[in-house]
């Protein structure tokens, strides 16, 4: 299925129209932390109409408000859920630090699974996670959303149609004030670099991860990185990266306490640029010698639609379908320049991927 007919059934299915319901197949899914991402993960799941689906959550506070909230199952950790109920697939919500070692054991248990971003905080269990997803034979995909975004994904198709050639250099600016957006991130993953927080590991992350999937993957990034200004914690909310990806320039820069909430990534080729605002869920091209944007807009969307697309997607991936989901590979590619990244601004050096 292509990327935006995911887009097309989650807002059909939004608005009542019930595309999916001719569908028979239900699948059992396990939606493993229940913070904000892991409910949201469970209503969009619950919106495709496809799937039943339980949580788990060592937070009793949590469980609760997901059995009252949304009327699913709740259990008190991983292994209560694995030995008393039967799932087709595991949704992992949890810190960073804990996605390999709950996915090895899905996996080993014949279970499917989606990681939400980013897939580690580093690379020591992929080799053997990357093992128990080839004996088991089950899809595994990773939570970036940004490839559900309609208008990233006709960026990239335009980009792949070699309209504006070799792409020769590319830039992203991006950020929000984060306290509006997470007010609680004091009390949550976000305070430790060793569960997944920071600038880099949080938000820049989506960012890289659609970077690379619109040009190719990064090979070599200095980054240099401060805390400037979010109170209550002490990792980076500002970031400035110079980077390679092969033989083209990409500059990044992102804070976290700025005013306006915007996301910009702009793509300079042989013949023209391709500029992708996600704020305004748009994008558009200019070819050499055009004094204006050709600009390609999208519907308003809820960030739901988005997260019910991604949840169809995973979906289809345990059927055997080809999706737009990011895979193993792709996120194992994010990981390393993430961990590249605060390497190199730690030692203030260029770090090669």
């Amino acid at each position: 299925m292509h990327w935006c007919s995911y887009v097309t059934n989650a807002m059909t299915m939004a608005g009542g129209g019930g595309r999916r319901s001719i569908r028979t197949l239900m699948h059992s899914i396990l939606i493993i932390g229940c913070g904000s991402i892991g409910e949201r993960h469970l209503r969009c799941f619950q919106k495709t109409g496809r799937c039943s689906v339980s949580a788990c959550d060592t937070n009793p506070a949590l469980l609760a408000a997901m059995k009252n909230g949304y009327g699913v199952p709740v259990f008190a950790s991983v292994d209560e859920a694995l030995s008393k109920s039967r799932f087709d697939a595991v949704v992992i919500c949890t810190p960073a630090h804990l996605h390999l070692p709950i996915a090895m054991k899905a996996l080993f248990l014949g279970l499917h699974v989606l990681i939400e971003k980013p897939l580690a905080i580093d690379t020591v269990l992929v080799s053997q996670t990357r093992e128990a997803l080839f004996q088991s034979q089950r899809f595994l995909g990773v939570a970036y959303v940004y490839h559900f975004m309609p208008w990233i994904g006709a960026a990239r198709a335009f980009l792949s149609s070699g309209e504006i050639g070799k792409v020769l250099h590319a830039s992203s600016t991006a950020g929000q004030h984060f306290p509006t957006f997470r007010p609680a991130y004091r009390e949550t993953y976000y305070a430790r670099h060793e569960h997944g927080g920071g600038a880099i590991q949080d938000a820049l992350t989506h960012v890289v991860n659609v970077v690379e999937w619109l040009i190719g993957p990064c090979t070599r990034v200095f980054c240099d990185a401060a805390h400037q200004a979010l109170e209550g914690v002490t990792v980076e909310d500002t970031v400035n990266i110079a980077a390679r990806h092969g033989n083209v320039p990409v500059s990044y820069a992102m804070t976290q306490f700025q005013a306006p909430n915007e996301n910009t990534i702009l793509i300079n080729g042989e013949r023209g640029s391709v500029k992708i605002e996600t704020h305004q869920q748009r994008w558009g091209f200019m070819k050499h010698g055009e004094k204006d944007w050709i600009w390609q807009r999208t519907p308003p969307l809820e960030r739901d639609t988005l997260f019910t697309a991604q949840a169809n997607a995973f979906l289809d991936g345990i059927e055997g379908k080809t999706t737009p989901l990011c895979t193993f590979e792709e996120a194992v590619q994010t990981l390393k320049f993430n961990t590249a990244a605060l390497k190199s601004a730690e030692t203030g050096t260029v770090m090669p991927l």
